[in-house]
């Protein structure tokens, strides 16, 4: 396998349109790295780049110590996994893996044995005869996978391989790719729009917006230190207070409720809080006890999320409870008066 450079990579289409811009980042060797970002982000251009199917208007990509910006697709050595699998609908399983071989130059009794080891690695060998139409979605998208494979990329790359999956099929194939991605130790970029997907996979994570690179980080460093509003509000919920901090150094949001909260400064003007780390009390019993009323509780199995009106602001607060033997069903009920509670340290703040 091999390590990905990438410095100051930009796309442009016409004068005026940047898909991408000032992007520069290394992927480690065997790392898996997931782009994440809302739909338009440059998050997919970014990756055709790398694979060579779009050419960069600025920067360099190396992969190694091979310098690939203009290298054509084919040379590069990387393997793609497209979002829509773009199997030959009049190929078996087997000849869409040996396709790729066959581009590749691989012949005889070598590509024969990369196609059945490919196949056995993914489950697939007992469909090597069938027709794509012939496959479920899951069994399509292990044998894009296995024909990406099969010409041991030195990057393998996907492009939201799983979007057209159902939820627990999803689920089942992003564990299947991170356990194989972990035994041939594969240089991995992932993109995906899903959090719970890059989340769960990730050794870091990308965050991008409008082109650029926001944030990286591991999965839980970015969750528990979002560095700005965008990524804290993008990667899961939180709840924002806008205000300033005054003389006795609590921060006063707009609609005077005053709040205790570490690691504020004068040039504070935003804090967050998540909303699992918000208990619901009959009592003022924490750094930040905020009284409000029940507006709304929404059971979703392990959890329920609830919606706390707060007094005098009328702000709404999203809150998270765990349900265990099923008290978060029925802990609160619409209307209920509580407290809201959250300590100082559960607090990010932000500046811009």
């Amino acid at each position: 396998m091999s390590d990905v450079s990438i410095r100051q990579l930009e796309k442009r289409f016409g004068k005026s349109s940047i898909a991408v811009s000032n992007f520069s980042l290394d992927v480690e060797d065997g790392e898996l790295v997931t782009f994440l970002g809302p739909s338009g982000c440059g998050k997919t251009t970014t990756l055709r780049m790398i694979a060579g199917f779009t050419p960069p208007s600025a920067g360099t990509i190396h992969i190694g110590d091979t310098d690939v910006t203009h290298v054509p697709a084919y040379l590069r050595g990387t393997g793609m996994v497209f979002q829509r699998y773009a199997l030959f609908p009049h190929m078996t399983v087997r000849e869409n893996v040996s396709f790729g071989l066959e581009m590749h130059k691989i012949k005889g009794a070598e590509r024969e044995k990369r196609i059945r080891e490919t196949l056995e690695m993914l489950k697939m060998d007992t469909f090597a005869e069938r027709y794509p139409r012939q496959l479920s979605g899951g069994q399509q998208q292990r044998v894009a996978i296995a024909r990406a494979l099969s010409i041991q990329p030195t990057v393998f790359l996907l492009d939201e391989p799983l979007s057209n999956l159902d939820a627990k099929l999803r689920v089942e194939v992003r564990e299947e790719i991170r356990s194989l991605q972990k035994r041939l130790g594969l240089t991995t970029i992932f993109v995906t729009h899903d959090q719970e997907e890059a989340l769960a996979i990730s050794d870091r994570m990308v965050i991008m917006n409008d082109g650029e690179a926001q944030q990286v980080g591991t999965p839980s460093g970015l969750y528990e230190t979002p560095v700005n509003l965008f990524v804290a509000d993008f990667l899961g919920k939180m709840n924002f207070f806008h205000g300033r901090i005054d003389a006795a150094r609590r921060f006063i949001t707009e609609d005077g409720l005053s709040l205790a909260v570490e690691g504020a400064n004068d040039t504070t003007q935003h804090v967050g809080v998540r909303p699992e780390r918000i208990s619901l009390r009959e009592a003022a019993e924490a750094d930040n006890a905020l009284p409000g009323v029940v507006e709304s509780v929404s059971y979703l199995g392990p959890y329920a999320n609830v919606s706390v009106r707060l007094a005098g602001s009328g702000q709404r607060l999203s809150c998270r409870l765990t349900n265990s033997g099923g008290a978060a069903a029925t802990l609160v009920g619409h209307g209920a008066r509580v407290y809201a509670s959250f300590g100082a340290t559960d607090c990010s703040v932000f500046s811009e």
